[in-house]
């Protein structure tokens, strides 16, 4: 069922984007049509996934993908968002909440299940963090490489624009962090009562 919902709800952003990269298109904005390439390219990402290999979908993140590319491509670049100055921190920071959310799911997948009471809550946090983190700076090389290489102007402030992004993410990712360290704790407390 996760399987199909994916690619139902997959299929329906990338569609909704190729209609207005063709309306775009056709108006003579080039920039939103650019950003509506973007968005059938991104949207498409979980649908091929779904498509062509066995992955075990965590289908909450990959609908929060899915509203933060709403979010990100057609609220804030197509529609203007981002002019209102705090559409990119929130966005930032929802995204440091995500890739933590992500960085959990991976956790949980690579870790030996009869590990028990050997995980360190203080590792999960870390992990966590560091996960949601290191998105956020592999983020803004992309943004430094598409301004230095193609023109661009994603870092729109410079410095400032790339510290305040950087911020915002690690701090959604803390927020989530601290959440998962703490789920951890009790659940080690609630399995191994004697620890």
């Amino acid at each position: 069922m996760n399987r199909k919902l994916v690619i139902i709800l997959s299929a329906l952003y990338v569609i909704f984007m190729a209609i207005l990269m063709v309306y775009y298109r056709q108006n003579g904005e080039s920039f939103k049509s650019t950003v509506a390439i973007g968005g059938v390219v991104c949207g498409a990402i979980p649908l091929l996934l779904a498509l062509f290999t066995k992955l075990q979908f965590n289908l909450p993140i990959v609908i929060s993908y899915l509203i933060f590319l709403i979010g990100s491509q057609y609220l804030g670049s197509i529609l203007g968002w981002y002019g209102l100055g705090w559409w990119d921190t929130f966005m930032h920071l929802v995204s440091g909440a995500i890739l933590a959310f992500t960085g959990i799911a991976l956790y949980e997948r690579m870790i030996h299940r009869n590990a028990g009471d050997e995980i360190s809550p203080w590792f999960v946090f870390w992990f966590t963090l560091s996960f949601a983190a290191l998105g956020g700076v592999l983020w803004e090389i992309y943004e430094f490489t598409c301004d230095q290489f193609f023109g661009m102007t994603l870092q729109g402030g410079g410095n400032k624009d790339t510290m305040t992004d950087l911020v915002a993410g690690t701090v959604g990712g803390l927020i989530i962090a601290v959440w998962s360290g703490v789920r951890t704790k009790k659940k080690i407390k609630k399995e191994y009562p004697q620890m």
